[in-house]
């Protein structure tokens, strides 16, 4: 009598066996795929959000508005965690109007708030005292996510030196220097330039960008 072609149980077992390690390395390939795709795009959005960052900031550092305009106002106030400037906004057949504008970082977010361009100075001081209280009621428009400091330093051109805090102010004759400022405070002319330094979560390295003072 003639036996029926088939597989034994060895052979089921083994082709089973096989066919489990096929489906789990294929498992393990597609999952690494998967994540280092999240990752990738995850990395893409922090990057897309911080040149848009500091594009932002290199427009309004550019159009800092200068004392003539202000009437011997301070224009620019830096320290750690957060920027507060006056930069001038031009209008198609308008008078230069000027707003305060301000960076800062809480509870892990970069923002940005403007207040209203103005050519009122008297508005303007009011919105300028709001800002740095902090009690500034515009919407807030969030940068990036994820920051844990923003440090910044500017170059003051008379002294050829980088100065651990921006403070701008007019020259001491007309305003008294800034309580708590290191050393004599430097005018908006004397700083001709900005560093900021940005460290985010999970990052080894810090991301830094200059930009010039006034440029525009």
């Amino acid at each position: 009598m003639k036996k029926a072609a088939g597989f034994t149980l060895i052979e089921l077992l083994v082709a089973i066996s096989v066919l489990a390690i096929v489906a789990v390395l294929g498992w393990r390939g597609l999952d690494s795929i998967v994540r280092a795709r999240v990752a990738l795009t995850s990395e893409l959005k922090s990057t897309r959000g911080l040149q848009l960052a500091f594009a932002q900031m290199q427009s309004d550092a550019a159009h800092l508005a200068p004392d003539a305009l202000l009437e011997n106002r301070m224009s620019l106030d830096a320290r750690p965690g957060r920027l507060t400037l006056i930069r001038t906004v031009n209008i198609d057949n308008q008078p230069t109007l000027v707003q305060v504008v301000s960076y800062r970082v809480r509870d892990g977010v970069l923002s940005r708030r403007e207040s209203v361009a103005t050519r009122d100075l008297r508005q303007l001081d009011v919105a300028w005292a709001a800002a740095l209280a902090d009690s500034d009621t515009s919407q807030p428009v969030t940068l990036q996510d994820e920051v844990d400091e923003m440090r910044i330093r500017s170059w003051d051109s008379q002294s050829a030196a980088w100065r651990a805090e921006a403070v701008a102010t007019p020259p001491p004759t007309v305003i008294p220097a800034v309580p708590g400022a290191p050393g004599t405070p430097a005018t908006a002319q004397s700083q001709t330039g900005l560093e900021v330094t940005l460290r985010l979560r999970d990052r080894s390295t810090n991301l830094v960008k200059i930009f010039l003072l006034g440029a525009i």
